[in-house]
């Protein structure tokens, strides 16, 4: 075979660089795959999150109910406005900040503490990871089960520690006005510690231990090594539990709904419970479709916020 006949060959047995490109038959087959893969998630995404938004935004702006078909009559703003002059929303409104207060310091100051704890354990870190983050995992009725009969009166270990300490008339936590949000608040401090956990941990463990053995060896103390090194490079990561842990917050329902209903009386009806109300006591979706859009709104500028802080940041690191 004459050198003119191997070099044809070769060059019809081997693959078009044309084919490895952007736009080759290749990079077609590619994105075909692709989108056959991602279809099945993008039609639930589509059918249980952005369609469910869509139609929220169209009801609010609507008399729709429950108890007949189609969107019902125009109502234009009507909804927002009754919402925005009713003093349920106001009282919900706070208690739902009122939660996101009594639980975002803990949660960010104890997660923060627990990872740099664990961070300086040698031998058996897996245990720790696994036990701040076990009840993570739980569903939420089983917390509410287990924080509810901790909080039962006469027989519950609250009583019993309240005892202890001398308390011979305790107070029903559940049942009183002024300590039923906080007894959702430590449940839920108990109960969902262990993700922010784990995010500080793996931010932790992103530090290069040099910076620790360098300013050891330029004689800081361990509190000046974690206000010099660790807080600084963490502020990212807290920036980031920070804004995660206020948004799951306004959003609390689960643990309301079980342990309490919104009780004693509304002392504990948050935003969302108030939507549920609305929405399936009532039977008035329009206006507990306005009542989420005004909770969607509140949750996106704290977004935006977030978004701000961290251009800032940005722009002092360059």
């Amino acid at each position: 075979m004459t050198t003119a006949e191997l070099q044809t060959t070769a060059t019809v047995a081997r693959p078009s660089r044309f084919d490895d490109e952007v736009g080759g038959p290749r990079t077609h087959g590619m994105t075909r795959a692709g989108w056959l893969f991602l279809a099945p998630f993008a039609v639930f995404y589509i059918l249980f999150l952005i369609w469910p938004v869509i139609y929220m935004l169209i009801t609010s702006f609507f008399n729709t109910s429950m108890v007949r078909s189609g969107l019902g009559s125009f109502a234009g703003l009507a909804n927002y406005h009754e919402m925005l002059t009713k003093p349920d929303f106001w009282g919900a409104l706070w208690h739902t900040i009122q939660f996101t207060i009594y639980t975002t310091p803990p949660l960010v100051i104890l997660s923060f503490v627990f990872a740099l704890l664990a961070n300086r354990v040698q031998h058996a870190q897996w245990f720790f990871r696994l036990a701040f983050f076990v009840p993570f995992i739980l569903p939420s009725a089983a917390i509410a089960l287990i924080w509810t009969f901790i909080f039962t009166p006469s027989t519950g270990l609250w009583n019993e520690f309240q005892s202890l300490l001398g308390d011979p008339a305790p107070l029903p936590v559940l049942g009183t006005p002024n300590l039923a949000m906080i007894g959702i608040a430590i449940t839920t401090v108990w109960w969902t510690i262990g993700f922010n956990f784990v995010l500080y941990l793996a931010g932790l463990q992103d530090i290069p231990r040099e910076l620790y053995e360098a300013a050891a060896v330029d004689g800081a103390t361990p509190w000046q090594q974690i206000r010099s090194i660790t807080i600084p490079l963490l502020s990212r990561t807290t920036t980031l539990v920070l804004l995660l842990q206020i948004v799951a917050s306004m959003k609390i329902f689960d643990q309301v709904y079980l342990m309490t209903s919104g009780g004693p009386g509304v002392s504990t009806q948050v935003l969302l419970g108030l939507v549920t109300n609305t929405a399936f006591t009532d039977n008035r979706i329009g206006a507990a479709s306005a009542a989420s859009v005004l909770l969607f709104i509140v949750i996106l500028i704290i977004t935006l916020a977030r978004q701000i802080v961290e251009s800032i940041q940005n722009r002092r690191e360059a």
